[in-house]
């Protein structure tokens, strides 16, 4: 058996193992029992097979009539499949299992999975010890100082920045924000709340994110929007993806994006480099989600709208961001079918002016979202965004009081 060094302890998985199994019978789950019975004695090709016949269930139908018993019988073979690994010192094979598992799997394993994740990441950059090779000259910003003007608004959807731009404040208290701003359902970008966060001096560093990051397994969308058929989504290496971004420009017909993806729950040292802005406190009610939007200049995020209230922190690069009022939504025709249909179908970079109208005498409001601020987006209004650079962004949603407590 391999030493302490290279085993990774385990104790939901000592502890509910037999039980989940027990359970997975009772669903006729005979072949994954066998298989990852095997697979915890030690049988490499045991946890394989049983990971695949998980996520074989996994993708029997539609996500939500997946048995939960399944989701977290994915995640037990992926922790069997990354012990083995580790075990072998096959470190970046045992974080993409445990990625996988983290990505895919159900809640029953999730402190086993993060707990594992930190001591393979350890383990692999102490045996990578590579981060120092570059050489004196060269440039591992992802997003250098050179946008020109022209540059910016000639990728602009027509009439940008011509009508009304989104107020900016600076030092608003939360009482402020509260009255000017949440209660009347008016947008306002924030410029000074993110000076103390790590990942304004971090992320923007190639050689640290793919020290803290670059060896895990991350969801990426390819293609110009999901509402394009050519659109599709990858599992890559963050250290991949970082290549991909560095390497696109505006012009690509299939930029890679990292987006609204939960990268925060997935990678830890990520989520300690930012903060939950205070504003989200405002109407007492609840955070919903955190999100990761990264990408190259080009990408784009169609007209569409929210749920809940967004605090939209812009970390890395520039965005330019157009919004419409919730109250003009049949004037943005959206989709009609039911998973669409809180997306327009305007296209803003292409209007049809035929077809649809309305659209060009709305108004707007627009800006260009600087590096370190944010933008708050009320419930229900519309938004077009627009990456103007390498960008790296957080969204911040969350419900007030009300619609928390009927929810």
């Amino acid at each position: 058996m391999a030493n302490s060094d290279h085993h990774l302890p385990t104790p939901t998985l000592d502890s509910e193992s037999s039980t989940l199994l027990h359970t997975l019978s009772e669903h006729g789950g005979y072949a994954y029992v066998s298989m990852a019975t095997r697979a915890a004695a030690g049988d490499v090709r045991a946890a394989e097979a049983a990971r695949e016949m998980a996520w074989e269930q996994l993708h029997s139908g539609p996500w939500h009539s997946v048995l939960p018993v399944w989701r977290d019988a994915y995640a037990m073979a992926c922790l069997h499949v990354a012990k083995l690994h580790f075990a072998a010192a096959e470190f970046t094979d045992a974080l993409r299992a445990l990625d996988m598992g983290l990505l895919m799997g159900g809640p029953l394993f999730k402190s086993d999975l993060h707990s594992a994740v930190t001591k393979v990441s350890a383990k692999s950059r102490a045996a990578a010890r590579v981060s120092e090779q570059n050489g004196p000259n060269l440039d591992r910003r992802l997003v250098r100082d050179d946008l020109k003007a022209t540059e910016m608004l000639g990728v602009l959807p027509p009439k940008s920045l011509s009508c009304k731009t989104v107020v900016k404040k600076s030092g608003l208290s939360l009482e402020g924000f509260l009255r000017e701003h949440f209660l009347p359902g008016s947008p306002v970008i924030l410029t000074d709340c993110m000076a103390h966060w790590p990942a304004r001096a971090k992320w923007n560093d190639m050689d640290y994110l793919i020290r803290v990051a670059g060896d895990r397994t991350v969801p990426v969308e390819v293609g110009k929007n999901y509402l394009y058929p050519e659109w599709k989504q990858e599992l890559i290496t963050f250290s991949q993806f970082l290549e991909r971004i560095r390497g696109n420009d505006s012009s690509s017909g299939a930029p890679t994006y990292l987006a609204q993806h939960s990268l925060f729950d997935q990678i830890n040292e990520l989520r300690e480099d930012i903060c939950i802005p205070d504003y989200c406190c405002a109407g007492g009610g609840e955070l919903r989600s955190l999100n990761a939007w990264f990408g190259p200049a080009g990408t784009v995020t169609p007209l569409h709208h929210d749920p809940h209230h967004n605090v939209f922190a812009q970390v890395v690069g520039k965005k330019y961001i157009r919004l419409y009022r919730a109250s003009l939504s049949e004037e943005l025709y959206p989709h009609t079918e039911t998973m669409l249909c809180n997306s327009s179908q305007v296209d803003l970079d292409n209007v049809d002016e035929r077809e649809f109208p309305e659209v060009k005498d709305l108004e707007f409001l627009d800006c260009i979202l600087e590096e370190g601020e944010m933008l708050y987006i009320p419930p229900k209004w519309w938004h077009y965004v627009r990456s103007l650079t390498t960008s790296m962004s957080v969204s911040f949603w969350w419900s007030d009081y009300d619609s928390s407590a009927t929810s």
